[in-house]
């Protein structure tokens, strides 16, 4: 599969194993550079699980080459903002895109895909998908692992580096960040669509 280019699509609650997987496969790996050992086992039995939320709204994707899936990642329009911590009041409830940020969730890469862009092409596919619902803004809580992927992308830190508690106690490390979401442009004419004068007829 070495230089095939993975296709994207919207996962469904069947993907759930697979997902879990990857998830695991790539916590236990690169957790490791950024945090001690008890903070990845509680990383892995909490963070990386897939939320069934995410998979019924159509909100998750992954990326495959044939039928390896190699990336996940996605975006909520609901309240709840990660995975690992207890439940909380209104993690299901909507939110409003005039007002609130779409949240960007779970993104996993496996550990011998990494830096090949795949990462972006889901904060692309988010991006995409949360403008077409009427959200103006992104946010996110990042892991440290995540912090460059998410810099890169055009995130900025909205607080400084705060602890967040697991649901067995355990804290690891992470940064709130956000990011406006750009209008859609004509590609050609390279202005908002809005802006853009309507076809004729």
């Amino acid at each position: 599969m070495e230089g095939s280019t993975p296709t994207v699509r919207i996962a469904t609650l069947a993907d759930a194993p697979r997902i879990e997987t990857l998830m695991r496969a790539s916590t236990e790996a690169i957790f490791p550079a950024f945090y001690d050992a008890e903070q990845t086992a509680s990383s892995v039995r909490y963070v990386a699980q897939a939320d069934p939320m995410l998979l019924e709204d159509g909100t998750y994707f992954v990326l495959e080459v044939g039928d390896e899936m190699v990336a996940c990642g996605g975006w909520s329009r609901r309240g709840r903002e990660y995975t690992g911590s207890a439940d909380e009041p209104g993690d299901d409830r909507l939110l409003d895109p005039g007002t609130e940020a779409a949240h960007v969730r779970a993104m996993f890469v496996r550990p011998d895909w990494t830096r090949r862009g795949l990462g972006r092409r889901i904060l692309e596919e988010c991006e995409a998908a949360a403008r077409r619902e009427g959200f103006g803004r992104l946010d996110l809580m990042a892991t440290l692992a995540g912090v460059p992927l998410y810099q890169a992308f055009g995130f900025t830190p909205t607080a400084e580096v705060t602890d967040i508690a697991l649901a067995d106690g355990v804290r690891v490390a992470c940064l709130a960040m956000d990011k406006d979401i750009p209008a859609e442009t004509d590609s050609a004419l390279g202005v908002p669509l809005a802006d853009a004068a309507p076809p004729v007829g």
